[in-house]
């Protein structure tokens, strides 16, 4: 059975993931993101802590230790840039019933080829047009969104 996340933060924790969060939490102090009154008071929870979703709770406002601003800053525009470059699910079902639409036409078309003397018309070369046309649309779509 598989444990999903909402499992995993009901479990208790341990003693050593207490002073993870503690350890975490002194470094966010003297890197000036808490001031010494948020850190004690969250140091003081973390301790009476039961459950990982209670430690969690104390530093999901943070950064990972170590990063400035100007590296979080860049994560996010990096996060947004990503997600801008995933077509929307529209354009995925679309592709995806050219691409069956394609491989049923070639494998009928080969099939037939193969049990006749030649002769046939090549008429999966006319999928290219809506291909063509939704790459079209799918290049307008991303350009638009990667200029937000």
């Amino acid at each position: 059975m598989k444990e999903t996340r909402a499992d995993v933060e009901q479990m208790r924790a341990a003693d050593a993931d207490r002073q993870k969060v503690a350890d975490q939490l002194k470094i966010a102090l003297d890197e000036g993101r808490l001031s010494l009154q948020e850190y004690d008071d969250r140091v003081r929870l973390a301790y009476a802590s039961k459950t990982y979703q209670e430690l969690l709770l104390l530093v999901t406002d943070l950064p990972r230790p170590g990063l400035n601003a100007t590296e979080v800053t860049a994560r996010r525009q990096a996060e947004k840039r990503k997600a801008a470059r995933r077509l929307p699910t529209a354009l995925l079902v679309l592709w995806t019933i050219w691409a069956a639409f394609t491989v049923v036409n070639l494998v009928v078309f080969g099939l037939v080829s193969a049990t006749t003397d030649g002769g046939i018309y090549p008429w999966p070369i006319w999928l290219v047009v809506p291909g063509a046309a939704l790459g079209v649309v799918t290049v307008g779509v991303q350009a638009i969104r990667s200029r937000r």
